[in-house]
C-alpha cells in the first residue's frame, strides 16, 4: 500500500516539474518576442521579434523625426530641422523597453494572458535625443520675430486737417509652452508636426475711441493757404485767417504744443538788426510799439501766435516767424485752447 501511495506522489510531482519547466521553457522562448498590444511611440511592434522590431521602430520613426517641426504666426511659418535640433534616435534602447514591458508580471499571468488571447494596451515613448539649448534658440528667435509691442493709436496731421489711425495690438509669446509643445513633437508623436504660436495679445494704451479724450483740443496750420484750424474732439470747430512768416523768417513746421498763454503780453524784442532801435529791449503790454497784441500763445523757441494790428498782413507771409490773427479771432482763439495742445504746422 505504501509502495503505492509513494509511486502515485512520485508520478505526480513528476507531472507537476514536467508542467513547470514546460512553462518556463515556453516563456523563455516568447523572451525575444514583443507582446500583443505593446507599441512604440504609437508604431505597434506586439507579436515581432527584437530585430524585427528595430526594423520597423528604424524605419518608421526615422521617417517621421526627418520631418522638420513648423510653427506658425501671424501669417508666417517658421521651421526647426532635425539637423538644427540635433535629433537622434535610440532604437535599440526603445525595444528594449518594450520587451522589458512585455515581460511585466510572472510566468503564469504571462502564460493566462497568452491562452486567453488578451493583448497588453501599452504605448511606451520612443528613446529620442535632441538638443534642448537648440530648441531654446529656436524659441527665442521664433518669439523675437512675432512678439511686437502694442502701439497706441494716433493722430496723422496735414495743415488741413487731422486723421485718427487706428492702434494695434501687441503679441506675447508664451515662450515656456512654445518650448514644451515643440520637445513633444521632438520626442517623436505621431500626428502634424505644424502647430500654432501660444500666444497672448496686448491692447494698447490708447485706443481708436480714446483719441477724442487724449486730444481735446488740436491745431494744425497750413502756411499755403494762410489757415489755422481749430479742432475739439477730433471735429474741425473753426477756421481762421492768419499771416505767417516772410521769405528769410520762416514760421516753423512740425509738430508743437501751446508751451505757455498770456494775456497782453510783454515783447522780448529779439537783438536782431530788423528791430532797429528796440533791439534787445522789452516792450511792456499794451504799449503802442508792441506788436504782439492782445493774446500770445508761445510754440516754439520765440515763435508763437497773436494778434496783430496789421490786419490787412492777414493771409500773406508777413512776419519775422510768428502766426499772427486778427485780435478778436487771436482773443476767441485763446480761449478756447490750453497749455500742452498740439499745434502742427505743414
Amino acid at each position: 500500500m505504501r509502495s503505492r501511495f509513494a509511486f502515485i506522489t512520485a508520478g505526480f510531482l513528476a507531472v507537476v516539474v514536467l508542467g513547470v519547466g514546460g512553462l518556463y521553457a515556453y516563456d523563455q522562448l516568447q523572451s525575444d518576442t514583443i507582446a500583443d498590444g505593446v507599441r512604440v511611440a504609437g508604431i505597434p511592434v506586439g507579436g515581432l521579434s527584437a530585430a524585427e522590431a528595430r526594423a520597423k521602430v528604424q524605419r518608421e520613426l526615422a521617417a517621421r523625426l526627418d520631418q522638420p517641426v513648423v510653427v506658425r504666426a501671424e501669417n508666417r511659418t517658421y521651421q526647426l530641422t532635425p539637423r538644427q535640433a540635433q535629433v537622434g534616435i535610440d532604437v535599440q534602447g526603445s525595444v528594449d523597453a518594450a520587451l522589458a514591458e512585455s515581460r511585466h508580471g510572472t510566468i503564469v499571468s504571462r502564460m493566462v494572458r497568452e491562452v486567453k488571447g488578451e493583448a497588453m494596451d501599452e504605448n511606451l515613448p520612443a528613446r529620442i535625443t535632441y538638443s534642448p539649448a537648440a530648441v531654446h534658440a529656436f524659441v527665442n528667435r521664433v518669439s523675437r520675430k512675432v512678439a511686437r509691442k502694442a502701439k497706441d493709436a494716433s493722430l496723422e496731421y496735414s495743415g488741413s486737417g487731422i486723421t485718427p489711425v487706428n492702434g494695434k495690438d501687441g503679441l506675447a509669446v508664451d515662450k515656456s509652452a512654445l518650448q514644451r509643445n515643440v520637445e513633444s513633437l521632438l520626442d517623436g508623436g505621431a500626428g502634424s508636426r505644424t502647430l500654432d504660436v501660444p500666444v497672448h495679445r496686448t491692447k494698447p494704451a490708447v485706443t481708436r475711441a480714446s483719441l477724442a479724450k487724449k486730444y481735446p483740443t488740436v491745431i494744425t496750420i497750413d502756411r499755403s493757404t494762410f489757415k489755422l484750424h481749430l479742432f475739439k474732439g477730433l471735429k474741425e470747430v473753426k477756421t481762421y485767417s492768419i499771416a505767417v512768416g516772410a521769405s528769410g523768417y520762416d514760421t516753423p513746421t512740425g509738430l508743437y504744443n501751446i508751451q505757455d498763454k498770456t494775456v497782453d503780453p510783454t515783447w522780448h524784442v529779439p537783438n536782431k538788426a530788423w528791430a532797429g532801435s528796440l533791439a534787445g529791449t522789452t516792450v511792456p503790454g499794451g504799449s503802442p510799439e508792441n506788436p504782439l497784441k492782445a493774446r500770445w500763445m508761445g510754440i516754439y523757441n520765440g515763435a508763437g501766435i497773436h494778434g496783430t494790428a496789421e490786419d490787412d498782413s492777414i493771409g500773406s507771409a508777413a512776419s519775422h516767424g510768428c502766426i499772427r490773427m486778427h485780435v478778436p479771432d487771436v482773443i476767441d482763439l485763446y480761449d478756447r485752447v490750453d497749455v500742452g495742445n498740439p499745434v502742427y504746422i505743414a
